[in-house]
């Protein structure tokens, strides 16, 4: 998997992409790191996960995990292209450790210059349509289904809302109860229920940032490692067609694959730009507006289409080899698939999209969608 890593190497950050072909330092060296320490065929034959504890302590020691928090509160300090270029690599090896949601969690607790503990995180709620409450004697209580890897996680960044505004808080996952749930990938997505918690720490969130902006950088985030992921399986897909043989040729010669392969092709090239553009509008936005509203959802919406047609397209293609446990394939296409339902579905920003288009008028639709 080194080189099938190293031929689609990290992009370039510059204007006009956020996750462009370059000599990002920062995404070479999760590219090295995974590439050493998460090669597929080992992770996919290693049925104890002892492979999981280097990997995080390599991640760790380059800073990636926290990679958006400021030096000052405990992290490395990279750019928002950066870190959305390191999620890009990571999708395209399927990392099946909580790197995304421990970025995501930092990002959100440096909004209220909360500092970042060592360890796994993870962000609560995330999902849309769950909500944690502030008590008046600042306890934290709410029910959210389908945390990732909260199992794992060692503290919660949460977003609640109570005493008139929205709060952020770093909450020690050791207070919260936990109902462990298994998502479609084989990585927990799991229930977590906060009675009463008392956090660590929790200062008010900043003004203008809601419970939907979190949503979208989220959202943001699954699409650019789904975009990832269908590199990934284009590539292995490419591949497999061109050593499999039957009726004494390979089956990358017949019509109906080479069909298939093109398909695939632009699945992942429609993923990877409207993730990209949508990583790039954040990196240059000052706020969640409307512009990056329409990106980050119209992201979700495509790479969740493309990570339903692009997995049955590869699957398709390497027959039924590719539904093994033993066949790699499963391990990109499932996660793919998963993530498609995190920090809201496919359908749910599709729903909110419209309201927001039908909100502001059929006037002011073509010039948003122009500028873009």
């Amino acid at each position: 998997m080194r080189g099938q890593a190293e031929r689609a190497g990290p992009k370039p950050i510059n204007k006009g992409n956020a996750v462009a072909e370059s000599e990002n330092i920062v995404a070479e060296t999760a590219d090295k790191i995974f590439a050493d320490l998460a090669d597929a065929q080992t992770i996919n034959h290693d049925k104890q996960g002892t492979w999981k504890a280097p990997l995080w302590q390599a991640l760790t020691e380059a800073g990636l995990p926290l990679s958006w928090v400021h030096d000052d509160l405990g992290g490395s300090g990279a750019s928002l292209a950066e870190g959305f270029a390191v999620l890009n690599v990571a999708g395209r090896h399927a990392i099946a450790v909580p790197l995304a949601e421990t970025m995501l969690a930092g990002w959100l607790l440096a909004k209220a210059k909360i500092a970042s503990p060592g360890g796994e995180m993870t962000v609560v709620p995330a999902s849309p349509k769950d909500r944690i409450t502030l008590n008046a004697d600042g306890s934290l209580s709410g029910r959210t289904r389908g945390v990732p890897f909260a199992k794992d996680a060692k503290h919660f960044a949460v977003l609640a809302s109570g005493n008139g505004g929205l709060s952020i808080a770093l909450v020690d996952v050791s207070k919260c109860r936990i109902e462990a749930g298994i998502g479609l990938g084989g990585d927990h997505s799991d229930t977590v229920t906060l009675d009463h918690v008392q956090p660590a720490a929790i200062r008010p969130a900043p003004d203008g940032f809601d419970q939907t902006a979190l949503m979208l950088m989220g959202g943001v985030v699954r699409s650019l490692q789904i975009a990832g992921a269908l590199e990934s399986m284009l590539d292995i897909s490419v591949r497999y067609s061109n050593e499999r043989v039957a009726f004494e040729k390979k089956i990358s010669k017949f019509q109906a694959v080479q069909h298939n392969l093109a398909r695939l092709a632009g699945e992942s090239a429609a993923a990877l730009a409207a993730a990209t553009s949508a990583a790039d509008a954040i990196v240059h936005a000052t706020s969640f507006n409307d512009a990056v509203f329409l990106e980050a959802a119209s992201a979700k919406i495509r790479c969740a289409e493309a990570a339903e047609k692009g997995s049955g397209i590869a699957h398709q293609v390497h027959g039924a080899i590719g539904f093994t446990n033993e066949h790699i394939l499963h391990r990109y296409s499932l996660r793919a698939l998963a993530w498609r339902d995190d920090y809201g579905s496919e359908s749910y920003w599709a729903v909110e999209l419209g309201k927001r288009v039908a909100e502001r008028g059929a006037d002011e639709l073509w010039p948003l969608v122009a500028s873009r």
